[in-house]
Parts: C-alpha cells; structure tokens; sequence
C-alpha cells in the first residue's frame, strides 16, 4: 500500500519574474553526488516511467517530496545509466527516457533578450542558457539540467514554444535565452 500525503498547491511560475526564478535556481543546494562513490552499489527496485513518474517495485511514489529528496540524489554514470547515490551506496535506477519532464515555461524579453524559464516535475526551476541547453533528439525536445541529466520537454511546453518561435520568425526557427540561440527544428 502506497503511504501518500496532500501534495501542495502546484507551483507556477506565472506569478514569478524572471530575476526571481534565476534566484530560486541558483539558491537550490544539491548534494554533491558527483564526489560520491561509493564501494556498497545495487539495484533501487524505482524506475522513472516516460511520464516522469517515479516507481518503487511497480508501485508509483505518490509523495511529491519523496520524489524531490530522490531526484536531488539522481546521477548519471558515464556509461549512460542512471544511478540513485549517497556518500554510502549507489543504486541503480531504470529510466525509461528522461528523469525529469519540463511542464511548464515562462518567457521574458524578446530575440537575443529573451529568457526562458522552465519548470520541472519536481517543481524545480531551470532557466535555458549556456548551461541548460535545449535540444532534440530524434526530432523530440530536451532541456539538460545538470551532468548528463535532461528534461523531456511535455508537449504543450513545446507547443509554446514553437509558438514563440514562429511569432519571432527567427531563421532558423528557434529561440534565444540567456544569450545562446536553440533551434527548434531540425530542418535546415
């Protein structure tokens, strides 16, 4: 039986700047999981579905803020798995396509101004930049959002997007932020 708790009102960043979101992103500590390796490894019985949502053997985690504390231990291995870590083991977790799913953008400021801010399933902030890439693959849109981990972009945050971008008439198609330039379409 899965223990669950009152998940809080869902965050938005509708009612947020752009100045305070990059606050909010550069304030979030994280462990230090890249400097962790640990001699005790196994297997975590969680998987991460295509949706973004997290499961421990078969049954979905339905509490948002053990879903936050497990993302903030996520690494990725350099042979492309994905491992949950802390100073004493290393678990391997099964991602079906990305850990985590952009579900909602906020946009301010217009071509090489522009800023584009994301918000992730696990309500974490990340503004695209230099750092925070996006990208496709196979014709599908990433966000990376930190050493070797990415965000599917959900498609009505695409959508957006595009919408943004077609409106600009930016050629290529696609959209500044932070002062880098993405593509949104892999036709030339």
């Amino acid at each position: 039986m899965a223990i669950t708790e009152s998940a809080p009102p869902p965050s938005e960043l509708a009612g947020l700047s752009l100045a305070e979101i990059a606050r909010a992103a550069s304030e979030r500590r994280l462990p230090p999981v890249e400097q962790w390796n640990p001699l005790r490894c196994g297997d975590s019985a969680m998987r991460i579905a295509r949706d973004g949502t997290w499961f421990h053997e078969g049954a979905p985690i339905s509490r948002p803020a053990m879903v936050r504390l497990f993302a903030s231990l996520l690494r990725r291995e350099a042979d492309g798995r994905h491992v949950l870590v802390t100073p004493v083991e290393k678990l391997d977790i099964l991602v079906e396509d990305a850990p985590f799913v952009a579900v909602e953008v906020r946009s301010e400021g217009i071509g090489r101004e522009r800023r584009i801010a994301f918000r992730l399933n696990t309500d974490e902030p990340v503004i695209a930049g230099r750092d925070h890439r996006l990208h496709l693959v196979d014709g599908r849109p990433y966000l990376t959002v930190r050493a070797g981990l990415e965000a599917a972009i959900a498609r009505p945050v695409y959508y957006e997007l595009a919408e943004l971008a077609l409106e600009e008439g930016a050629d290529p198609l696609g959209l500044w932020s932070d002062g880098s330039f993405f593509p949104l379409s892999t036709e030339s």
